[in-house]
């Protein structure tokens, strides 16, 4: 899609979206959902760890070697394939395409990171309870 039909479908989105109500959830996950993709697209992979819960962290911690391994990776595309909301309306699951170029071995991968996200009403705040994506997965 060349880069002004995709400027006007965005615009077209905000316009109808901006007709709806937006609830306090909603605009902090939309918010959230933005500022994880900013930084995972910059690979600032310490900063997208902030966002996975403690809870999550608790049960699969995450490994200074998991962070090296993605810190060889540069990110090329972040792209939202699906998102949908579950447990009503109290989480959200998203399915990101993810493609990160190998500096060591000059070649990029596509992988599938599936997201779940989940709102903290003591918080205020959603969080991930998936984990950072795993670039040992693509393809």
């Amino acid at each position: 899609m060349n880069t002004f039909l995709r400027t006007l479908v965005i615009l077209g989105m905000a316009v109808l979206i901006s007709g709806c109500p937006q609830t306090r959830e909603d605009k902090n996950l939309s918010e959230t959902l933005q500022q994880y993709e900013t930084i995972v697209r910059w690979a600032q992979w310490d900063a997208a760890a902030d966002f996975v819960s403690r809870e999550y962290q608790e049960e699969h911690p995450i490994t200074s070697l998991e962070v090296e391994r993605l810190r060889l990776f540069r990110v090329t595309q972040y792209l939202v394939r699906s998102s949908a909301p579950v447990d009503e309306g109290k989480g959200l699951v998203q399915v990101v395409e993810i493609r990160m170029f190998n500096k060591n071995q000059a070649r990029e991968r596509t992988i599938i990171d599936e997201q779940y996200w989940k709102y903290n009403e003591e918080t205020e705040r959603w969080k991930l309870h998936s984990g950072l994506p795993d670039p040992t997965q693509g393809r």
